[in-house]
């Protein structure tokens, strides 16, 4: 024997105006990772690139005055920190 079954409501709740109003964006998702892998991408393509500048730099120095190669150090930490801080953001 077959049980009959109540029908069930099309929606617990019925949709807030604002609800209606917005319609919902598909590519929401695909312009927000975009952006997180931009951030990824340039961050640590401009990390890179100060730490080749900046190793450059070094090797100029030591050529001259060897005494301060270790005083420019600094440089080559601030670019890893910007590589780093890419992803964090």
């Amino acid at each position: 024997f077959a049980t009959p079954v109540a029908p069930r409501p099309e929606a617990a709740h019925p949709p807030t105006p604002l609800a209606q109003s917005m319609p919902i964006e598909l590519e929401a998702p695909f312009w927000g990772f975009m952006g997180a892998t931009f951030a990824l991408v340039f961050s640590n393509m401009g990390a890179a690139y100060g730490t080749g500048k900046s190793g450059i730099g070094i090797s100029t120095l030591g050529v001259g005055q060897p005494e301060l190669i270790m005083k420019s150090i600094v440089p080559v930490v601030m670019a890893g920190g910007v590589g780093i801080y890419g992803p964090i953001i």
